[in-house]
């Protein structure tokens, strides 16, 4: 009877051992059923919004999600990220996916950057950066600034900043390097094109002061827009010349003033020098563009790439010089954004010749998107193109008469870009 009893409690436990593991890859098969957002805790918002279900499948997002939160042990004390920051490196890689230098999500910190960076009030080196041929590329030094008085050109490629290689950076970040304190100094290894091998620039930082418009005077003196009244702004060759530096919200009023000079001036000759300008405002560059062509004229179309009708932005009809007017704009590889919109257009309208060298191609239309109080996401929602339909993107604009600058010129201190268009407009 005792081996009886002993086989039945071992049955019995038998028993319960095989129910047991079937409760349990019961409950394990279960879970594994569960989708992976319902298991995110402390996340709010996690629902995948109704127009993309069935579009985009969120589940392998969740499944790292919470595999990192379960298994991740940071390297060091300080390579810990909370679900925050986890939301803001998911959101950039999102927007790194489209491969677009100029669309990029901005956490809180950088958000602020930006919007001081927009305002005029910053401290860096001044110059403007974007992405040219995968490399992280100069497209100007601002006038006045640290980066300029360095002798940074336009085209120069950064390839490390400090002992950061740039290679892998999109604009935001490596600006954020390139960016800091008064006095403190930036180490920046440049190639330029002519030279084979890279070097090193060091920059001291400091305030920055955006410039946007001068205009030389008879005397030869340079006056910023305002303090004209004391000369007509003609050189002594009978052509008047006009410097802009940026399209910003003021310039379209510093410009109009210049022409109200030039006109006084009573010459025929206008020189508008767009090298260097990296652009700014569209409705600058319409507002520039309408005091030269009739009302209705296309000055660009903004092309929404399908998601919406192309909107063209015409002429308002200023059109205030008659058919004498003898104009010339210089443009290099520093001339981009706005500055291509307003030389596309006087080009291709015949209103001015286009002298230098191709300019950089910077063709597309950013909007700035509040995403948080905090946040903001800069996203490229449409490209430029010419009166004629030239992709301002596709390589730039070629200019008529293509002249260019080398660095013998400039340590010799000449400028044969600016000889050319004054023999164009005195001959």
């Amino acid at each position: 009877m005792q081996i009886v009893r002993e086989r039945n409690v071992q049955s019995i436990a038998f028993i319960v051992l095989v129910l047991a593991g079937v409760f349990f890859a019961g409950v394990s098969f279960g879970e594994s059923r569960i989708p992976a957002v319902n298991k995110v805790i402390g996340v709010e918002g996690k629902e995948t919004p109704a127009e993309l279900a069935g579009k985009a499948d969120f589940a392998p997002f969740w499944q790292v999600w919470n595999t990192l939160n379960e298994k991740y042990v940071a390297a060091t004390s300080t390579a810990v990220a909370n679900n925050e920051q986890k939301v803001w490196g998911a959101i950039s890689g999102l927007t790194s996916s489209l491969k677009d230098p100029y669309t990029v999500f901005f956490p809180p910190e950088e958000s602020q950057l930006f919007e001081d960076e927009i305002n005029g009030n910053f401290e860096g080196v001044g110059m403007e950066v974007g992405i040219k041929d995968d490399v992280l590329t100069v497209i100007a030094p601002l006038k006045g600034t640290p980066a300029e008085r360095a002798g940074i050109r336009p085209g120069d490629k950064v390839l490390k900043i400090d002992e950061t290689a740039s290679a892998n950076l999109r604009v935001d970040q490596a600006v954020k390097l390139i960016r800091g304190k008064r006095g403190t100094t930036v180490r920046l290894t440049i190639l330029r094109e002519g030279k084979t091998d890279p070097f090193e620039l060091k920059v001291v930082r400091d305030v920055i002061d955006i410039p946007t418009l001068d205009f030389e005077l008879k005397p030869g003196k340079i006056a910023t827009a305002g303090e004209g009244d004391s000369g007509n702004g003609l050189r002594s060759d009978g052509v008047f010349v006009i410097k802009l530096y940026s399209f910003s919200a003021n310039s379209p009023h510093l410009f109009r003033n210049a022409l109200r000079q030039f006109a006084e001036s009573g010459s025929n000759k206008l020189l508008l020098d767009l090298r260097g300008n990296p652009g700014g405002f569209l409705d600058a560059a319409i507002d520039m563009a309408s005091w030269f062509l009739p009302p209705g004229k296309v000055v660009v179309t903004e092309d929404a790439g399908g998601k919406d009708d192309s909107k063209i932005h015409r002429s308002k009809g200023y059109d205030v010089f008659n058919k004498n007017l003898k104009m010339v704009i210089l443009v290099n590889n520093g001339s981009a954004s706005a500055s291509e919109i307003l030389a596309g257009a006087l080009q291709e309208h015949k209103i001015a010749k286009l002298v230098g060298t191709r300019t950089f191609g910077k063709g597309s239309v950013q909007e700035l998107v509040k995403i948080t109080p905090e946040t903001s996401l800069k996203v490229t929602v449409a490209r430029w193109f010419t009166p004629n339909g030239l992709s301002i993107s596709a390589g730039g604009l070629t200019p008529d008469v293509e002249v260019k600058l080398t660095q013998e010129d400039l340590e010799k201190k000449k400028d044969p870009q600016m000889d050319k268009a004054l023999q164009l407009l005195t001959k």
